[in-house]
């Protein structure tokens, strides 16, 4: 059976992570937590050819400081913001798997839970009419750690520009809609920690293999939220992935060209902080 992993602020899935927001009242709690009940369809790995319906249970926090921030972006720190620029240091992260008896990694190690950290651009490129929608260019540079919750690994680097859609229109007040499409590359060290056979874990049928950096595919990210009360949020959202033409395509873990990754569920808000703090102009933030 796979492992379950729960985390406070989750891979960019349906967005960085699993928050709600159902009004855009001029005051909003500085600090809410709770919990998105679901279930979803996910991958072992990119480029695996298995994936496993799994339930989720996942904490998520939203906090607006004026320079450390937490929400359904992730977490980030606001460095700089000028217009429609932002310099900020976020972070998610995404289950792992585990092994199975039968299958491309059968005998080898587990993959852990990755969690990402680094620097990221932000710029709005394009607003619509009441600042309802825009388009939005995010090109972050991430560092990947893997834990067993024991020990933490450094894994290499992510790099992974994207161009967003997102939107405030579709539906009830309080809904926000995106979708994202942009390439994703990554270190030699990360992309051992999918794609590496090591000669001791060789067999017939997985030869031994030296994974590279480089190109590792493109990501098309979707997600949806819609309040049903203030503490009550209903999210979809997925991603599909298509890694033709990736580095590593020799590998013998390399299984599939497609990945697809669905998540559907209820977000709690379980608490509320009587603190307050005023909206930023933008009702995205």
């Amino acid at each position: 059976m796979k492992r379950l992993a729960a985390f406070a602020l989750l891979l960019p899935l349906t967005g960085p992570a699993y928050a709600q927001q159902t009004t855009r009242d001029p005051q909003r709690p500085l600090l809410e937590a709770g919990v998105f009940l679901g279930g979803g369809l996910l991958p072992d790995y990119p480029a695996a050819s298995h994936a496993e319906w799994r339930a989720l249970a996942l904490p998520w926090l939203i906090y607006r400081g004026e320079v450390l921030r937490a929400d359904e972006r992730g977490l980030r720190g606001r460095f700089f913001r000028s217009g429609d620029l932002e310099l900020t240091v976020n972070a998610n992260g995404a289950l792992g798997s585990q092994a199975d008896s039968s299958g491309a990694r059968s005998g080898m190690s587990d993959i852990d839970p990755l969690g990402e950290i680094g620097p990221a651009l932000r710029w709005v490129a394009w607003r619509g009419a009441a600042n309802a929608d825009r388009l939005v260019l995010e090109v972050p540079v991430r560092a990947a750690f893997s834990t067993d919750f024991r020990r933490i690994s450094y894994r290499g680097v992510v790099f992974a520009p994207e161009v967003a859609y997102e939107s405030l229109a579709w539906g009830p007040a309080g809904s926000r809609a995106r979708i994202g499409i942009g390439p994703v590359f990554a270190s030699g060290g990360l992309m051992d920690y999918w794609y590496r056979v090591k000669p001791a874990d060789a067999r017939p049928g997985r030869p031994a293999y030296d994974a590279a950096g480089g190109y590792l595919g493109v990501r098309l990210q979707f997600s949806y939220r819609v309040p049903v009360t203030d503490v009550v949020t209903l999210i979809a959202g997925g991603r599909l992935e298509n890694f033709s033409g990736a580095a590593n395509a020799e590998s013998p873990l390399f299984r599939s060209n497609f990945n697809a990754t669905l998540i559907a569920g209820v977000s709690f808000a379980l608490y509320r902080s009587p603190a307050m703090v005023a909206s930023d102009a933008s009702p995205f933030d």
